[in-house]
């Protein structure tokens, strides 16, 4: 890793790649710079920030959470253009009947799926042929 990254960046760093190991780690009180982020994205955020690791909620929910009951899909929106997908933890917002939408970091859904499953959150999907051709 370079030398020039802050301290406190290298913190968060080595915190997130424990929470991909499975451990409970909580990023919600990693500072952020949000200055560039829409009012109503950093309301989204905040209330994402809240959600307990291995938990999830619905985009209704999360719009109600901000007061705005019908803002699921501005929610989703806002969701989408998270600049810190694993900080902010948007893989733990699903849709009403539990289905996965999108994911703003790389791989996507497979990628939330696998976030949740870390978590506990979620069980995970029964193995395909596929997970043993390596054997």
């Amino acid at each position: 890793m370079p030398a020039d990254i802050p301290a406190d960046i290298l913190l968060v760093i080595d915190a997130a790649r424990t929470l991909l190991d499975g451990a409970d780690i909580d990023l919600s009180n990693t500072r952020l710079d949000l200055r560039k982020v829409s009012a109503f994205n950093k309301r989204v955020y905040a209330e994402a920030l809240k959600i307990p690791h291995g938990k999830t909620i619905t985009y209704g929910m999360l719009a109600s959470a901000i007061g705005d009951k019908g803002a699921a899909q501005a929610v989703g929106r806002a969701l989408g253009d998270n600049p810190i997908p694993l900080i902010i933890p948007c893989h733990r917002i699903v849709a009403a009947n539990g289905a996965m939408h999108g994911f703003s970091a790389p791989g996507g859904v497979a990628s939330k799926r696998r976030l949740l499953e870390i978590e506990g959150a979620i069980e995970p999907e029964p193995p395909t042929l596929f997970d043993f051709a390596d054997m």
